[in-house]
């Protein structure tokens, strides 16, 4: 019989829920696999978080280390900034005020889905499940190795922007991902780079294909303009829902 076990722990500021489903869900490897995801978000937070002033990513906006000094994946998520930031024609952008008021690289927008996109493949690597991370509405699932018979998808609800207690709209994914741009839970936080200025609409943009990390810049990206996805062949993986 299948059995579907879920654990969670506040990561990055928020709960980071794994679940998994397996017809052994009591196996060590599974705990373990659950472990190191957490471990891989957890490191995460601590080089990349903008609330802590010790993070790799503060003392380097505040000039507090050396280049050499800093965790690398600071200049691996430095070059995929970039590239984002390119693919969109500069919808999505790192540099952006911080919580203490000072302007800088924020890659933040971009770390969340980098990096369970990445923790994720602690659990592709075990025999026999099926899996599921959702961090904050970012969500990605999964299969394990030898896992076709776990290939039942998991439904994902999609808030109603204009009323936070419905459900607008239920997606089936198997092995891929999903991310949600919008103004309910955290109001207008998300700047348009070409005027500097918070967009002002309460509505929400989804975007679901392969790569969790895509998913949230292009989430990110037609949030403030719808139309950034449209005639774009080189993305065609991805599907964009809009509410």
């Amino acid at each position: 019989m299948i059995t579907t076990r879920a654990w969670v722990e506040q990561i990055m500021g928020m709960p980071i829920s794994v679940h998994v489903r397996a017809f052994d869900i009591d196996r060590a490897e599974i705990r373990h696999a659950v472990e190191q995801v957490f471990t891989h978000l957890r490191r995460a937070d601590s080089v990349f978080s903008t609330y802590s002033p010790d993070s790799d990513l503060m003392r380097s906006r505040h000039g507090r280390v050396a280049a050499s000094d800093l965790d690398p994946w600071i200049g691996k998520v430095d070059k995929l900034c970039r590239a984002a930031t390119g693919a969109t024609g500069g919808l999505f952008t790192s540099d952006l005020l911080g919580p203490d008021g000072t302007r800088g690289w924020d890659p933040t927008g971009l770390v969340k889905g980098w990096a369970v996109r990445d923790a994720a493949e602690h659990l592709r690597g075990i025999d026999h499940i099926g899996f599921s991370i959702n961090a904050g509405g970012d969500i990605v699932c999964g299969l394990g190795r030898g896992s076709t018979a776990l290939a039942s998808p998991w439904r994902i609800g999609i808030q109603d922007p204009n009323r936070p207690d419905i459900i607008a709209r239920v997606v089936d994914v198997v092995d891929g991902a999903l991310a949600t741009s919008g103004t309910v839970a955290r109001g207008n936080h998300i700047i348009d780079p070409r005027t500097g200025a918070p967009v002002r609409r309460r509505s929400s943009t989804t975007v679901i294909g392969p790569d969790l990390m895509w998913a949230d810049i292009w989430a990110t990206a037609t949030f403030v303009d719808t139309a950034a996805m449209t005639d774009r062949p080189e993305w065609s993986a991805y599907t964009l829902l809009l509410l």
